[in-house]
């Protein structure tokens, strides 16, 4: 089923909870590939029932970011889901989810601020405001859903540390499921943006992937020191990569490292055909 509005959702999962049914949601900005197909699926193994939210949220990007050209596929997303049995595709318009002629700001808007430390590293830095978006259309997707469980790949992973916090301080009763990384063939990340990336941005890109895993591979010969790890992915880059930061952090919390353990976990940010590329590994 596909539904644009909130209360239409709300009472069909009304009646999947009064028959005593779990509810699993992954939360998209649709383009959907592979890796949200993964998340889908995990999410049928878990859950009675399903929602996939397809929804380009605008209070999350920045007045320079690609807001207007993110990919918008409904028609082909409706047809993966269809084939993945999902029971309710959610695509609101923007006055649906924050008010008709609403202006989009914290001026006039209620907005979920996630705790500076948090936010101010990694994707945060140059992303100002952005988890705040982020933030307040999932708890807005966990309101109006109520599932019992909700499902987020690693590749966002600060994203996902955020919403787990999120969850947590705020006494939210859902579970956050995470789940790995998708990766074509070649090894990069599955990602709605690379279809902005030609055939030979596609193989530039892969720089990414091979910065991590080289890090992961000196951290299993023995090489702790985060500053001698990081200087290890200088050998990779060209003057096609414009890597905006590589970080070794706790997993968990995203305390900076001065030596790498079981607990760490690498991230690296870079632009290459100028598309903003993310991605991560762990190092245990």
């Amino acid at each position: 089923m596909l539904f644009h509005k909130i209360e239409e959702v709300r009472t069909e999962v009304l009646k999947w909870k009064k028959e005593g049914l779990t509810v699993g949601l992954v939360p998209t900005m649709g383009a959907l590939h592979a890796g949200h197909l993964s998340l889908i699926k995990k999410a049928k193994e878990t859950c009675d029932k399903v929602v996939v939210s397809d929804f380009v949220n605008p209070i999350q990007f920045g007045p320079s970011e690609d807001f207007d050209k993110y990919p918008r596929t409904l028609d082909a997303d409706m047809e993966l889901c269809s084939k993945e049995g999902v029971d309710i595709v959610f695509a609101p318009s923007a006055d649906e989810m924050y008010g008709e002629g609403r202006r989009l700001s914290n001026d006039t808007l209620t907005y979920v601020c996630p705790p500076f430390f948090y936010v101010n590293t990694l994707c945060g830095k140059t992303r100002t405001g952005h988890f705040d978006g982020v933030c307040t259309v999932v708890l807005k997707l966990f309101n109006i859903v109520q599932p019992d469980y909700a499902f987020f790949g690693q590749k966002d992973a600060q994203q996902v540390i955020i919403i787990k916090k999120m969850v947590k301080d705020l006494n939210v009763p859902i579970q956050i499921i995470q789940c790995p990384i998708v990766r074509e063939e070649s090894g990069l990340a599955l990602s709605s943006r690379n279809k902005y990336l030609s055939e030979q941005g596609k193989k530039d890109a892969l720089v990414l992937s091979k910065i991590l895993n080289n890090i992961k591979s000196c951290y299993e010969k023995g090489i702790t020191d985060v500053e001698a790890l990081k200087e290890t992915a200088y050998s990779f880059l060209t003057d096609k990569h414009d890597m905006e930061y590589l970080e070794i952090v706790d997993r968990n919390t995203l305390e900076n490292k001065t030596k790498a353990d079981e607990n760490s976990i690498a991230l690296i940010a870079c632009r290459v055909e100028n598309v903003r590329l993310i991605d991560n590994i762990y190092l245990k």
